[in-house]
């Protein structure tokens, strides 16, 4: 089999996106990838149950809301992402520091100066706390006692902040919005933080390269945002992974994957993931990465709607050869199973099939 072949077979088993491989639960498919990226809390949802057999977005709400074994923060590159519970301690402890000091200038340009940051702080400890989880519009109305404008970026940078700073942590949703809790209430310590300075370094190396994997020091750069001086020591201290067969790994798995994916965010280069010619077509700019439609990993086209009930529109990357009817018949599948998920009943919509 030729290399980049099985790169990205082994890569898209690794990611739980290929291989005939779906995880059985939320916390064990996070426990296989550590985190999916949250910007977009529906997308993240889909990007589970890309990876999770049978799951519905009860599942997904349960988990976070209920079980609390998953819980949303800033991690990686300083984006939200879902991570298991049991590692987010060790997480903000190895990104909050990080990305408090990238912040700092920012706040410095909203007028926001140390004190006044700490008496924010102070002030939304003492409102999730007395008053149970708030959302970022209720505790933008109480920063503004503190003379903080409702309009603008400082409301979040100073919630950001103190989540970073480990005080808060995304807890329930409330109407679909996402609310504030003190972190200690809603993850309450179980012992020392497992992972701390080079050794939280190491291990999260280990566990990318495991999810993301064959990847390199450079992919890890680009996945985790830290120092290419740190993710190079991380990665020599990580050990080596012996290199797996794919000839064994089955193809033809095809995938809806959402908006945002891991899949396509975990990696410095995307030739192993979408065409070159249609990287515009899934990269069209400004931040944004749309969902797209993968068998065994390789993009064949784009996705739109499909949340809530509304109809999924598959439009295949112009100028390619015509879909086989395995992957439409794939197509389907997932189309179907993203109504199960939503407990919606919609038909699939593929201009151009």
């Amino acid at each position: 089999m030729e290399r980049r072949t099985a790169d990205r077979l082994l890569r898209a088993r690794a990611q739980a996106i290929g291989g005939r491989v779906r995880e059985k639960t939320v916390a064990a498919a996070l426990d296989r990838v550590l985190a999916v990226q949250a910007q977009d809390l529906a997308a993240a949802a889909l990007g589970l149950r890309a990876r999770v057999a049978d799951l519905t977005a009860g599942d997904v709400r349960h988990a976070t809301d209920t079980q609390r074994t998953v819980v949303r923060g800033w991690f990686m590159r300083g984006t939200l992402q879902l991570v298991p519970a049991v590692d987010a301690r060790w997480l903000l402890g190895l990104f909050g520091p990080v990305y408090l000091a990238l912040a700092a200038r920012r706040l410095r340009e909203l007028g926001l100066d140390e004190a006044l940051c700490e008496r924010a702080a102070k002030l939304i400890v003492r409102a999730v706390d007395g008053e149970g989880p708030l959302t970022r519009a209720e505790l933008t109305e109480r920063l503004g006692t503190l003379g903080v404008e409702s309009k603008g970026q400082s409301a979040f940078h100073l919630i950001r902040r103190t989540a970073l700073s480990g005080l808060i942590c995304h807890g329930p949703q409330r109407e679909g919005e996402a609310t504030f809790v003190l972190l200690d209430d809603w993850l309450p310590a179980s012992g020392p933080t497992p992972f701390t300075g080079a050794a939280a370094e190491s291990e999260l190396a280990r566990r990318y390269r495991a999810a993301h994997g064959p990847a390199d020091v450079a992919d890890f750069a680009h996945w985790s945002g830290l120092r290419a001086t740190v993710c190079k020591k991380a990665w020599a201290a990580a050990g080596e992974f012996p290199r797996e067969d794919a000839d064994h790994i089955p193809e033809g798995d095809v995938r809806l994957l959402p908006a945002y994916d891991n899949y396509l965010v975990g990696y410095r280069r995307r030739d192993l993931s979408v065409p070159a010619e249609h990287e515009r077509r899934v990269w069209p700019g400004g931040g944004i990465i749309r969902p797209t439609v993968v068998v065994d990993g390789w993009a064949v086209g784009t996705w739109s709607g499909g949340r809530r009930g509304a109809e999924p529109v598959v439009e295949p990357f112009a100028g390619s050869e015509p879909l086989d009817p395995a992957v439409t018949a794939g197509i389907a599948r997932e189309s179907a199973d993203i109504a199960r998920f939503y407990n919606a009943s919609h038909t699939l919509s593929m201009p151009g099939l």
